[in-house]
């Protein structure tokens, strides 16, 4: 694939699809971690004389963080120190003139680019190529510059479909995310552990699969929603109330799916040994052998309990790689973010080479200060996907472009 350095952009157009998606409350931006995170490769662009055209997705339709990207502009425009211009178009008639006329070192960010309809569906890479939005940038475009790896798992237009028209090439974070996912699931190191939790159950099923299937991992550490469905793939009663709420999310009909792997790699899959309810508004830790369906029929499970932590750390430090990807409970919530706290410290004080990744796995980490772990990645959904052994659309995009242009 190509890298940034592969180019000089002086007096260049490079369209940057970065992923700047980001937590949204009362109509603003609460979060600038992803802002940050393509900064190295915007400065480089900019000092390289480039003409910058920044696109960035923001949310779906009709969801309540579905905003423009002017908040973004101001954002992008405080962290560089220079005017990064919001353009209210995607690729009409105003964005392409305002593209045509950007001197070097200038930056603009078009509008969110899910206001476009073609941005909403995935298709495969030759249906993404004849898009409007590609037919209408291509011809003003020199470079594309891809650092969106938090997408990387979707086929759009922005994403895949300059990919066979115009040279496109990593950012410094898709890099830095390839060659950091690359050595985790490559490396021959042992022990391998991964930790699962989270509510992506489904996804996590996957990377379990593959993972245990390719002799990829040594052990899995379940929590979460995907600790709760391995749970209840052992035979153990988690209560009415537990299982009513799988049921309304339709994760039950994942149970079958987890007794199989289970069935095949016995005993590699752990599962939490207590877990903690809330009763009556307070935390309270239950042993899963002590009887608690009572308790579980009545009161929902938000957490792993202490002895499941010290259980998992023990594992952890001894390990010498470790992927993870979610969280152990409601963190959000002081009283049950013991689980997540725990293990992701553990992580971080294990020395281990770690990668950790998932929105709500960042947002816990950066809320209560933790240190230590090796690479922290921007994708939840598209790292799962690396670690299940699928293909990523824009890696694919990536060395699709390497393969047209690398000899002209």
């Amino acid at each position: 694939m190509f890298r940034l350095t592969d180019f000089t952009y002086d007096g260049k157009t490079v369209f940057l699809r970065a992923d700047l998606n980001s937590p949204v409350e009362s109509g603003k931006i609460t979060s600038d971690a992803r802002f940050r995170a393509v900064l190295p490769t915007i400065r480089h662009l900019l000092d390289d004389g480039a003409k910058l055209v920044i696109a960035t997705h923001q949310s779906r339709p009709y969801k309540g963080d579905y905003i423009t990207t002017e908040e973004h502009a101001q954002i992008l425009s405080r962290l560089l120190g220079q005017e990064v211009e919001y353009v209210e178009d995607i690729f009409g008639r105003y964005a392409r003139e305002r593209i045509s006329s950007l001197k070097p070192g200038e930056a603009v960010i078009l509008e969110n680019l899910r206001f476009s309809a073609e941005e909403v569906f995935y298709k495969p890479l030759e249906e993404c190529e004849r898009t409007f939005f590609v037919r209408k940038l291509a011809p003003l475009i020199d470079y594309v510059v891809n650092d969106a790896f938090a997408a990387a798992h979707r086929s759009q237009p922005s994403l895949v479909g300059f990919a066979r028209l115009k040279p496109m090439i990593m950012g410094k974070l898709m890099e830095t995310e390839v060659e950091a996912l690359s050595k985790a699931y490559e490396s021959d190191e042992r022990p391998r552990v991964y930790v699962l939790g989270g509510a992506k159950v489904d996804d996590s099923l996957r990377v379990a699969e593959n993972v245990l299937r390719m002799k990829k991992a040594d052990l899995i550490l379940t929590g979460g929603l995907v600790g709760q469905i391995f749970t209840l793939a052992k035979g153990f009663d988690l209560g009415d109330a537990n299982i009513e709420f799988l049921h309304r999310k339709g994760l039950l009909e994942l149970v079958d799916w987890a007794e199989k792997i289970l069935d095949e790699f016995y005993p590699y899959v752990r599962t939490p040994v207590d877990f903690a309810i809330d009763y009556k508004g307070e935390r309270l830790e239950v042993d899963l052998l002590s009887g608690a369906k009572k308790l579980f029929d009545q009161y929902p499970i938000l957490d792993i309990g202490s002895r499941t932590v010290e259980k998992y750390r023990e594992i952890l430090m001894d390990a010498k790689i470790i992927v993870a990807n979610g969280p152990m409970g409601v963190f959000e919530r002081e009283e049950f973010a013991v689980g997540t706290i725990g293990v992701f410290r553990a992580i971080g004080k294990s020395p281990a080479f770690s990668v950790v990744g998932g929105g709500h796995s960042i947002a816990s980490i950066y809320k209560y200060n933790i240190t230590g772990i090796s690479h922290i990645s921007t994708g939840g959904g598209a790292m799962l996907s690396f670690f299940a052994g699928e293909e990523l659309p824009v890696l694919k995009a990536l060395k699709i472009s390497y393969e047209k242009f690398k000899d002209t």
